[in-house]
């Protein structure tokens, strides 16, 4: 059975993933087909593979995932996203959640006159329930959407995030209303669940979480920004305990769980740590094993007829232009243009796994019954699935307005174009200043750095200079117009200016980090203003263009690997990059993890020929997939690209106290005279003889 499942799930996944679909499309249609729908109709399969008597032990195990999956979104649920936008957020959100509401309270009406026997289901906690439904908004899928997107970095992703966190935590606490006065027989009981309930929340918002961070600190967890096994036998004993405290008060156990979620501080990474150690299992088990089991309970074969057809379109329009309205008009009103605020109200109308949950959780508590969940269940794979491209139709790429929250830059912009060099070039090619390297990984510094440590010139001080200028050095006042002096800081990068009034050399670094499926990338992706400040190998980069007086301004990409390519280009054309530098090591890794190869294995790279030696050890997929990035980006950059051969020289193997020693082999072309021109250039460092 589970086996099935999961070959099921992520061969579907696969294929979504090609029309860049969410996950969870893949696992709701891939139990929807498991289900009465499609492979149930098969005689005897349902009862060979899912017999009866195992499906209570699918449910608990899928329930166990269930709660899982909530106290990984409560760990998303950035409420600093939210203060920064407050007002917008809590404007857009509202509407967002009234219009909704009651549209999908309208559209409740006729469907449980139509579908419902009166005798199963209460007509107002009917209504209570739909509106509830329709006017929810999936903040996991969102995220993710947004991410792959690369939306995170503009107006309208911003906006969008920060209303989804207020739509995701009222839609829980309407929902927890909703199951409450379902579960309660009176009004008193109702009362008393809903404020056991509140004491629950200001319990673990406040001493519990107090105690969490104590403790999370006592351990280093945080400061390290890993959780120790002590750490997380403890995180993991809250889920739990906070899931069958909810469940027993008789609201419901994910309750529990999401607010456990909530407490779990995003400092130094920890959050994003903690993820990483169970968001496979979850993802990969448990959620496919709980959306199979939703699966087993739709049977789209009961929408048999015209007017249940007619009925479930009617609930899909009424759920989107419900959300759409809702959010798009107020996004107008407040400022956005046309396209802005229509992203906003694709955004905020996707539904996905929360959708799913609540419906399930309305099915368990009777207020749905199969036919009506079936029809709701195409509402939220719909809507879902037509959220991204979408979004994309209405605001493409060239309509985009990125507010870059996660550059870091100690230069102001020049507003200029290169264009490329190619063999219809003619005359000498100008000089260059403005360089773009790219670092995906630790191993590329090396090579980064010993190459831009030659486009900087010796430094020379302005005439004009007043020799008062000091620049205190261990505790001693030094002249820096001393040629005597030893003693100058190399932190005094803005002091000297080039004698000749030529501009500076100045580095734009790109870091690429992929994006994977894992839900601990997007959260990397949401925060990566807070990431840009600990990346390890941004900071070494700013450092050592610091102490080389070379402006260093960072940007940080966090895209899929099939997107690396673009990125580079598009940052190459935003900036006006003079030169590309891709730095391609060949020694092994060992400064990050990647996957150990056995001796026998002989990697194929194609500039082994050339320049000799193998990359022994290295992984034979990644050399294969970094060279098809770099064949991309010389065929789609605007600026002209420099790959550099790391071969892993140490800098004892290099003399450099008479300076560096470069042989060119120079047959003409373009790419010839463009590396003639970069060692010719009168501000690098290098003395070039003929």
């Amino acid at each position: 059975m589970v086996v099935l499942i999961v070959c099921m799930t992520q061969g579907l996944a696969l294929l979504f993933a090609k029309i860049k679909q969410p996950r969870v499309i893949a696992e709701v249609v891939g139990g929807i087909l498991l289900g009465p729908t499609a492979f149930g109709r098969i005689p005897n399969f349902s009862a060979t593979v899912f017999p009866p008597q195992s499906l209570p032990y699918l449910s608990l195990v899928a329930n166990i995932g269930l709660c899982l999956f909530m106290f990984v979104t409560g760990m998303e649920v950035d409420l600093a996203v939210f203060r920064r936008n407050a007002k917008k957020s809590i404007v857009i959100s509202a509407a967002g959640m009234l219009l909704p509401f009651a549209v999908g309270v309208g559209v409740a009406v006729p469907v449980y006159h139509k579908f419902v026997n009166p005798g199963d289901a209460s007509f107002g906690l009917f209504l209570l329930f739909i509106g509830v439904a329709i006017s929810i908004t999936a903040f996991p899928v969102l995220c993710r959407i947004l991410t792959e997107l690369n939306l995170l970095d503009t107006h309208v992703g911003i906006t969008t995030l920060s209303a989804a966190v207020v739509d995701d935590v009222t839609a829980w606490i309407l929902l927890a209303l909703t199951v409450t006065l379902i579960n309660a027989s009176d009004g008193l009981t109702a009362l008393w669940i809903l404020l056991t309930c509140v004491g629950w929340i200001l319990f673990i918002v406040f001493p519990i979480k107090w105690g969490y961070l104590w403790l999370a600190r006592r351990s280093g967890s945080l400061g390290n920004g890993t959780p120790t096994p002590s750490m997380m036998t403890v995180t993991m004993l809250l889920v739990f305990v906070s899931s069958f405290f909810t469940d027993v008060i008789g609201v419901h156990a994910i309750f529990g769980a999401f607010i456990a979620g909530l407490i779990v501080p995003r400092d130094n990474g920890f959050s994003i740590s903690l993820l990483e150690k169970i968001e496979d299992l979850v993802s990969i088990l448990f959620l496919p094993l709980y959306f199979t089991l939703s699966g087993l309970k739709t049977d789209l074969g009961l929408l048999n007829d015209g007017t249940a057809w007619g009925y479930t379109f009617l609930v899909i329009a009424v759920a989107f232009l419900g959300k759409f309205v809702g959010c798009a008009l107020p996004a107008r009103l407040m400022g956005f243009n046309n396209r802005e605020a229509g992203a906003i109200g694709m955004l905020m109308s996707c539904k996905g796994l929360v959708e799913l949950i609540v419906l399930n959780i309305g099915l368990s508590a009777g207020i749905l019954d199969t036919k009506v969940f079936s029809m709701f269940v195409m509402m939220a794979v719909i809507l879902t699935f037509i959220t991204s491209p979408c979004t994309i139709l209405i605001y493409p790429e060239h309509a985009r307005e990125h507010v870059s929250p996660n550059k870091s830059s100690s230069e102001t912009p020049v507003n200029r174009t290169r264009r490329r060099s190619t063999s219809n070039t003619t005359g000498p090619i100008s000089l260059m200043t403005r360089f773009t390297v790219v670092l995906s990984k630790v191993e590329h510094l090396p090579a980064v750095m010993t190459l831009t440590q030659f486009l900087q010139p010796p430094q020379t001080i302005s005439s004009t200079m007043s020799k008062a200028h000091l620049i205190g050095y261990s505790d001693e006042k030094v002249d820096v117009l001393d040629p005597n002096s030893q003693a100058i800081s190399p932190l005094a990068g803005n002091l000297p200016v080039l004698s000749d009034g030529t501009p500076r050399v100045s580095i734009d670094a790109l870091r690429l980090i992929e994006l994977t499926e894992r839900t601990s990338a997007v959260m990397k992706g949401t925060g990566s203003e807070e990431l840009m400040h600990r990346d390890t190998v941004i900071s070494v980069m700013r450092t050592f263009g610091h102490l080389n007086r070379i402006p260093v301004s960072s940007v940080l990409s966090i895209v899929p690997r099939d997107s690396f390519s673009s990125s580079v280009t598009s940052h190459a054309r935003e900036t006006n990059a003079d030169l590309v530098v891709i730095p391609w090591n060949l020694a092994p890794s060992t400064l990050e993890d990647t996957p150990q190869m056995t001796s026998g294995v002989v990697p194929q790279n194609p500039f082994d020929t050339i320049f000799g030696g193998r990359s022994a050890g290295a992984d034979k997929t990644t050399t294969m997939n970094y060279s098809q990035f770099i064949r991309r980006v010389f065929a789609e950059s605007p600026s002209d690209v420099a790959l550099f051969i790391d071969r892993g020289l140490s800098p004892l193997e290099t003399n450099t106290t008479y300076g560096q020693h470069i042989f060119l082999p120079f047959s003409g072309g373009p790419d010839d005279r463009l590396a003639l021109a970069f060692m010719d250039s009168k501000k690098s460092k290098l003395a070039l003889q003929t």
